[in-house]
């Protein structure tokens, strides 16, 4: 794959997830990013043994890049910082809230010694705002942004099952430093970019935001039914697995009913001819669907709705993915061997990631001492 920003250099002060995410795709791109530790270590090293006795996380988002270890109450080590911070093109941090400032790294000085250089820090709430000195982790912004409002069922409120407020801070750090570098490239100025959890999150609270605001609509926690179309949920089929089928417009509802259900009627039955309609008496709907999915195995109920083109999904376990058909994979060494792992998303011309090495602990140490070390 093509080395796009080979030739940049990243320096991250980094730890957990969202700043790692955003340094990784650089490094997937070409950039060579030193990732600064403190000396024992980015914690997220530790958040669980399940990967050749590493942790997933650091084995997911670590890739391509050099490991420095420092310790940033040392006055030597901050001057080494200090010296690669300004022979660098991005800096980016994700130390709690005004940390980096008393350490003597505050992005609007490192950009007046270096008018080219691209800060990027990530927090919790941002640069200003009531809580801009506020800790915040993914799980605490999921409360906060009020996704977990809207994310569960009848049961209560549930978490998303990934880290979604840390992923989606790191993907907008990255398209900000990206549109950073190519504006760099025009004006031969660099700027300072401020990424939250709770912003980049509340982006994505938009569609729930809008209804509520000016339609006086509070979405439903639906669990895997969506809370204002229907059918558009999951179905448990006669063999024990479940299927999710999404109605979009008339012409499918129609379709379903011939197709999949065996009967055209209960497309034009009253409380089934419009998605409100259908939304207002969804038990009774979901009762006749399950009806017919429940005498059939789930690859029967496949075949039918791709006979009535319906768009459906299979509701799959950890094993049905890790055999997923449609898998694309990368193979990463790391320094307890070689770890295959689910591939990013995009590719450039046809031309999967060939990823580079997880680093271990410090391992590039010494040669980033020696190369970053003062002259006399």
């Amino acid at each position: 794959m093509a080395r796009d920003l080979e030739g940049i250099i990243v320096v991250s002060v980094e730890q957990a997830v969202a700043a790692p995410y955003a340094s990784e795709r650089l490094a997937d791109a070409g950039a060579r990013v030193i990732k600064i530790e403190r000396p024992e270590g980015d914690f997220a090293r530790g958040y669980d043994a399940f990967v050749h006795g590493q942790s997933a996380y650091f084995v997911w988002l670590n890739r391509g890049k050099e490991s420095l270890r420092l310790d940033l109450k040392s006055e030597d080590d901050r001057a080494l910082l200090r010296r690669m911070i300004l022979s660098a093109d991005v800096f980016i941090q994700n130390l709690a809230p005004g940390a980096i400032d008393r350490l003597g790294f505050a992005p609007e000085d490192l950009r007046k010694a270096n008018p080219r250089l691209i800060t990027c820090s990530i927090s919790g709430y941002g640069d200003s705002g009531p809580y801009r000195e506020m800790k915040a982790y993914d799980l605490l912004v999921q409360a906060e942004s009020g996704l977990s409002q809207i994310t569960g069922n009848e049961a209560g409120p549930a978490r998303v099952g990934v880290s979604v407020c840390d992923i989606s801070a790191g993907m907008t750090a990255l398209q900000a430093i990206t549109q950073a570098l190519f504006a760099r490239e025009r004006s031969g100025q660099g700027r300072h970019i401020s990424v939250s959890l709770y912003h980049a999150l509340a982006d994505w609270m938009n569609v729930p935001y809008l209804q509520y605001v000016y339609g006086k609509h509070t979405p439903e926690r639906a669990g895997l039914n969506h809370p204002t179309i229907a059918p558009y949920g999951v179905y448990v089929c006669g063999d024990g697995k479940s299927i999710l089928l999404s109605i979009q417009n008339e012409r499918e509802w129609a379709s379903l009913c011939e197709n999949a259900l065996g009967d055209k009627s209960i497309a034009v039955d009253p409380r089934f001819s419009s998605n409100p309609q259908r939304v207002a008496n969804r038990a009774q709907l979901d009762g006749i669907i399950v009806h017919v999915f429940s005498k059939l195995t789930r690859e029967d109920v496949v075949a039918r709705l791709e006979a009535a083109r319906v768009a459906y999904g299979r509701v799959s376990s950890l094993d049905d993915l890790k055999a997923h058909p449609q898998n694309r994979m990368i193979t990463v060494d790391t320094p307890n061997g070689p770890v295959d792992l689910l591939a990013p998303g995009a590719t450039h011309d046809g031309q999967p990631l060939v990823a580079r090495r997880v680093p271990a602990l410090g391992e590039h140490d010494a040669a980033l001492r020696a190369e970053f070390a003062a002259k006399d």
